[in-house]
């Protein structure tokens, strides 16, 4: 890691009025960069240069292989790492942890080239890394309230990355997308949690700065109006920016706690199990004579369920969905459905409605959904946790292993249609005894291989034995085994994680989600022409009273329990009216008495402590051994002993 001061200043001498596009990276002037005095010009060229040079510094600072372990080393952390953190900090630029998170995607996708592949993540790992210090900076300068709705709008307010460029630049800059729907000046815009779920910037995210706005955010207490790529059911009338929730202002039938991740992911479990008991039911009756009624309720219900996940799926790309655990479970259940329908549509076509194909394709759905159940009980268990991630490791090998299959399969079998075709196995006898040898049941197929050939078709089974049974299943064990205490090592962070993803899933922009199934179709259905025929005002209206018809009973409930919570966290909490588990516990006075109220004066004898420590002294050397007391006169002396000719002698309680 070298320290390239000169070139960085030649280079910042060269555009002393021109910013870094953080998408792709080039110079684009700003219009902003326009300033009437000198002192002003000078602040904002300053700050133009903090971040017009991001992807610059980084890759003149790191030219080799670094981990996280050696860039946070003390050596490393003192002469880049907080040098670094220092310039790039300043309390107005709230863009700048944006920045480091976007040169940090850039990096992690230059790294799939050969060239740039090790240092590439050393660069992301270096911008996750500062971007972590900054963010901490912002909170330990900026407490309290103000401070928490600055840490939400540095992370969840959405930022254009060609922000400043010329129009001409961006036409010719931009990727092209799906038409791109109006949303009042905050079309093409993320936000920095995003980019940091995207990059999976793990210890970024389960930093404590981080996990406060997180934690805000699933409790309601921070609101905004998110960000999303599509929406079906689009209503951009109203945009809330990013604030405070106060329940005693709100209105009582409040749709916007709909899509609070809390309540949200309360209410999407509830949907869920009325999905399976609705499931059970058909299945339970699918010999009945009441199968027909029962079908069509679960084809409605399950129908609308379906346009919910579709729905939340593109509604942040599939990079991001597909980071909530159960995801992989939805989308099977989704194919399985599918399957069940246009079955069932064959079987009442040629007339078998009870014995039809149908029924047998949807008894595949009963692991697939009481897995799914376990996934939602259990969202921060490491074990489901870590089988998300083994999942598509497991998925990338079973690919390469039916491949291989694949191969051997048309080789025997090409092998048999050689010779007299009638006198060998058949196809699936084929495929079974691979199957066999496959998971190590039977060696049939070994015994039995002369039928293809007499000298390759031996060598064929026992290469395929070497290959599927030993190879590819010790291979298979190996990289799952490396994956499980990869993630178990890091489990705080893999758990806060995926907090934080359905945290910020959980914040829904689309209005179908505001409609529960079936009555998300019945809406999609009346609302979607009707956006062609009416004003957005006229829309929006229409949208919130039907949303709230259909919510009434739960818009109260979540309006009378908030109310509730928020006045007892404003008057420090009803001891009387909480369950107090530590009451039947012997140990229940080592957790009283830190939720203990402290005397007075024991936080500005702490605070003196701490300036003390940080000139050098050591808590022995200020504190009395024999009472244990700051010498407050020592404190005041201390920093003016130079100038009052006082020296460390003449200071009571300190030794030399």
């Amino acid at each position: 890691m070298r320290c390239h001061s000169s070139r960085l200043m030649r280079a910042r001498r060269r555009s002393p009025v021109s910013v870094m596009s953080i998408a792709s990276g080039h110079l684009l002037f700003s219009s902003q960069c326009i300033a009437s005095d000198a002192s002003s010009w000078q602040a904002l060229v300053a700050h133009c240069l903090r971040r017009g040079f991001l992807r610059t510094d980084f890759r003149l600072l790191v030219d080799d292989p670094y981990t996280l372990e050696q860039l946070t080393s003390p050596r490393v952390n003192t002469l880049v790492v907080r040098p670094l953190v220092d310039r790039l900090y300043d309390p107005d630029d709230l863009l700048i942890v944006y920045c480091l998170l976007a040169n940090r995607v850039q990096f992690l996708r230059e790294q799939s080239t050969a060239a740039h592949q090790s240092v590439g993540l050393a660069r992301a790992t270096l911008c996750e890394l500062v971007a972590t210090r900054i963010l901490r900076k912002f909170r330990e300068d900026n407490p309290g309230p103000p401070g928490l709705l600055l840490l939400a709008k540095i992370l969840v307010e959405g930022y254009d990355p060609f922000s400043g460029a010329p129009e001409d630049v961006q036409r010719s800059g931009r990727y092209r997308q799906w038409p791109v729907q109006e949303r009042g000046g905050n079309e093409r815009k993320l936000t920095a949690l995003e980019l940091a779920i995207l990059s999976e910037s793990k210890n970024f995210i389960s930093s404590k700065a981080c996990q406060m706005v997180v934690n805000a955010v699933h409790q309601g207490q921070v609101v905004y109006s998110p960000l999303s790529f599509i929406d079906i059911l689009p209503d951009h009338y109203k945009h809330q920016p990013v604030s405070l929730y106060d329940p005693s202002k709100a209105p009582l039938f409040n749709h916007y706690r709909l899509i609070v991740p809390r309540s949200r992911s309360i209410i999407e479990l509830v949907h869920f199990i009325v999905l399976i008991l609705l499931y059970i039911t058909v299945m339970v009756h699918r010999n009945s004579g009441n199968l027909g009624l029962y079908e069509t309720v679960f084809i409605t219900y399950t129908a609308g369920w379906v346009l919910h996940e579709l729905a939340a799926i593109i509604e942040h790309g599939w990079a991001v969905h597909s980071q909530s655990l159960w995801s992989f479970l939805d989308l099977t259940f989704t194919l399985i459905f599918g399957l069940y329908v246009l079955a069932r549509v064959y079987d009442v076509c040629v007339g078998h409605v009870h014995d039809g194909v149908a029924l047998h394709v949807l008894c595949m759905a009963a692991p697939v959904l009481l897995t799914r159940i376990a996934f939602n009980l259990m969202p921060d268990n490491i074990v489901f946790i870590s089988l998300h991630a083994m999942m598509k490791d497991f998925l990338v090998l079973t690919f390469l292993a039916i491949w291989c299959f694949t191969g051997f399969f048309l080789a025997l079998q090409w092998l048999v249609t050689n010779g007299d075709s009638s006198a060998g196995p058949k196809w699936y006898t084929v495929i079974k005894w691979l199957l066999w040898i496959w998971f190590g049941l039977d060696g049939t197929g070994i015994e039995e291989s002369f039928q293809f050939h007499a000298v390759l078709g031996p060598a064929l089974m026992i290469a395929f034995a070497f290959l599927g049974n030993t190879l590819f299943l010790t291979i298979l064990v190996a990289l799952l085994t490396n994956t499980f205490s990869r993630i178990v090592a890091a489990e705080r962070a893999e758990i806060q994680f995926r907090r934080a993803v359905l945290t910020f899933e959980g914040v829904k922009s689309d209005a179908i989600f505001a409609y529960p199934p079936p009555f998300n179709i019945l809406a999609l259905a009346i609302l979607l022409p009707l956006k062609f025929l009416i004003t957005p005002r006229a829309f929006h209206s229409t949208h919130v009273a039907m949303v709230r018809v259909v919510n009434a009973p739960i818009l109260l409930l979540i309006t009378f329990y908030e109310r509730r919570i928020w006045s007892q966290a404003a008057l420090g909490g009803s001891r009387s009216m909480r369950w107090q588990f530590t009451g039947y516990s012997p140990h229940g006075d080592i957790q009283a008495v830190f939720e203990a109220k402290q005397p007075p004066g024991i936080q500005e004898e702490a605070d003196e402590i701490d300036g003390l420590s940080e000139m050098g002294f050591m808590d022995h050397d200020v504190l009395s051994r024999s009472s244990r007391e700051i010498k407050r006169p020592a404190v005041f002396q201390l920093g003016n002993s130079r100038q009052r000719g006082i020296s460390p002698r003449s200071i009571e309680g300190l030794p030399l």
